[in-house]
Order: C-alpha cells, then structure tokens, then sequence
C-alpha cells in the first residue's frame, strides 16, 4: 500500500478489504509523506522493517529487486500523484489497485490504458461501491433482460457534510474547492462520478454525451458544490444524475434507480442488504441480499448471512477477491472465475475522467451538450 496512513479515511477500508478474503494480506508500505512516520505506522501494522519504506520510489525499487515481490500495490495518495505513481508501478510490471480519480488529465487517462494493455498488468480502479452484491444483482438482473429495453437511469451522490459556512476556511474541507488542489472539479470529480460509474455499471453501457450545471453555493469556493449532469448513453439510455455537498440531512446519498420497459429497480448504499424490484403492472418486492436465487454475480460477493449488515469494507473486499482470483489465474495459467471480472478497470477510470471535464467545458457553456466519451474511445 502507498498512502492510507495514520488518520487516512480511505486506508483502514482497504487494509480491511484486502484481508477479509485471505486473497491478500499486507506485506509492504510507504505509509505517509513523511519517512520516518510512515515506516514506524507500517511496522506497527506488522509489516517487516525491510519491508517498511520511507517513500513510494524506495518502495519500488525495493519490490523490484525481491523475488518475493508483492502481487498487487494500492495506491491510496493525494489525487494529483495517482498517475505519476501508478505509471511507475505499472511500468516496473506490477499490479495496481488505484484509488480514484486514476488520473487529473484525459490524456495521463489514456496513457495508463495503453501501458496496461501494453505491459498485460492490471490496472485496477477502486469503485468500491460497485462491490456491493445486490449492485452485482442489479447489473445481472439487466443483462438477463429483467427489465427489458431501459429507458431511464437516475443516479445521486448527495451528501450535506459541507454545508455549513463556518467550515469554508477548515484545512479538510478547502482543499476539495481549489483547483490547485482538486483540479477542474469538486463535487462531480470527488462524489458524482462514483453515481455515473454505478449507473454504466449496471446498465452495461457507456455515457456518450452529457450536459451539465454547475454551482459553487459558497462565495468562497471556486469549484462547484452541486451539479446537475444530464446524459445519454450509447443505446439512448436516458440519464439523470445530482451530486452534492451542501444537502443537509443527506449523510451519504449514493442511490441508483433504474428503469425499464419490464420494470424498475431502486438500491441505496445506506441500506445495501435491499433491492426494490417493482415489475410492471405488478406489485413492488424487496430482495434481499444472501437469499435464495440470486445471480452467480451476487452470490459470489455475499460474505455473511442473511439479515445481518454488510458495509463498505466488504465491498471494497469484493474488489479485491476478484483481483486475486484475475492475478491467481494469470500465474496459474488457466481461466478466471467469470464473476470475478466485474472489477473497474482502467477503461472505467479514464471514462470517467472524460466525463469530468466534459461536465466541466458543458457546465462553463451553460449548460451545452458535449462528448462524453475519451478521443480514444470515439468512434
């Protein structure tokens, strides 16, 4: 792991994730920016001396030179050193896992594709929400045809932890509007793009164009706090997605309704055990996660029985079941599990980068249609 120090948000839910399955287990670290703090965290969670580095550099040239190298590094830093150090691992012929955004540019983004599909690494990118077994059940359910021909997809990522005006100046909260810091996007890069990964996820389909707005409701903040993203996908799915920053009393928010000629779905990642199903003309049903007659998608994400809750780390452990399963059958020279090839990839990773400054340009155009999709991936 690189980043996911002491403090870190993200890093326990990984280390969690990771361990949970028994397909990975912490082996190496350059834990912090700080050398010395990161090795001393990364030997107090049991990681050898030797094996404890200072920084990200020491840590691959220490890794290539072990002919117990690690299989997989995670990368769980700062958002604008995901392509410098993701390029640097994949080139040295390891496996990454990359927090996202995988990278700040649509062309670092295509870069990355091309070295993995070059190099035959994996190159992984952590949409964790998408381990969710009922997510997985959703994506078959739709491919099956449960649904039939979709017509309309609403996606939302609203939250309201950075509401309050008294907070503008906290350190934690700032950097997410500085465009120094986040980029060309706040809101819609951070939150926005986990709802538009999900709705293409399950849909099994891509976004092709989209029209966005754009509002920074604190004077303050240069980047937006809300956004309003209309899209279309490849098969003339309709789609509707709201992500926000300043929605008080929404804690979390994440939610994927999807609707079809057969019926509609409705799943909220605060409640991830239920799936609304409503077929059409008929009445509204809850399935429920680890039940009898779920897909063989949703049956391999379940790790505990029914009724009992199932959160974040065990999702996030789903992504790295099949990244073990993946990179197992890559040494062993045989055929994967095919539930286990669901993971976001870097194709997923650059997309969704393209549709964040696609957002931005549409947003700064009031509002005008534009291309969703990476130069790469246009036809």
């Amino acid at each position: 792991m690189i980043g996911g120090g002491r403090g870190s948000q993200i890093g326990p839910a990984h280390r969690l994730g990771a361990s949970i399955g028994g397909g990975f287990y912490l082996a190496a670290g350059s834990l912090d920016h700080r050398p010395d703090e990161g090795r001393a965290y990364a030997k107090s969670l049991g990681i050898n001396d030797d094996r404890a580095y200072g920084d990200w550099r020491e840590m691959l040239a220490g890794e290539s030179n072990r002919t117990d190298r690690i299989d997989l590094v995670t990368v769980a830093t700062p958002n604008a050193t995901h392509f410098e150090i993701t390029k640097a691992f994949l080139e040295g012929g390891f496996h990454v896992l990359c927090e996202k955004p995988m990278t700040m540019t649509v062309e670092e983004g295509e870069e990355i594709v091309r070295l993995a599909e070059e190099t035959g690494r994996i190159c992984a990118v952590n949409y964790g929400y998408t381990g969710y077994p009922l997510v997985r059940h959703m994506r078959a359910m739709v491919a099956r045809g449960d649904l039939g021909k979709l017509r309309v997809i609403v996606a939302e990522f609203a939250h309201g932890h950075h509401a309050d005006a008294a907070d503008a100046d906290n350190p934690r909260v700032r950097w997410r509007y500085d465009p120094a810091q986040a980029g060309v996007s706040a809101q819609f890069a951070d939150c926005g793009i986990h709802a538009l990964h999900m709705a293409s996820f399950v849909a099994g389909d891509e976004v092709e164009r989209l029209s966005a707005d754009f509002a920074s409701t604190l004077p303050s903040r240069e980047l937006e706090d809300d956004a309003m993203v209309v899209f279309r996908m490849e098969s003339g799915t309709v789609g509707r997605l709201w992500t926000s920053s300043i929605a008080v009393g929404r804690m979390h928010g994440l939610t994927l309704q999807v609707f079809g000629e057969k019926g509609g779905l409705r799943w909220a990642q605060e409640q991830p055990n239920q799936l609304l199903w409503t077929p059409t003309g008929g009445r509204s049903q809850t399935i429920e996660r680890g039940e009898a007659g779920l897909s063989p998608e949703a049956d391999r994400a379940n790790r505990v029985t029914i009724g009992h809750p199932e959160g974040m780390p065990l999702a996030f452990s789903n992504i790295y079941a099949d990244l073990a399963e993946i990179i197992g059958a890559k040494r062993d020279n045989r055929s994967p599990d095919p539930a286990a090839t669901l993971f976001p990839t870097a194709k997923d990773g650059l997309r969704s980068m393209a549709a964040v400054h696609a957002a931005v340009a549409s947003a700064k155009n009031h509002g005008g249609w534009v291309d969703a999709r990476a130069p790469m991936f246009r036809v």
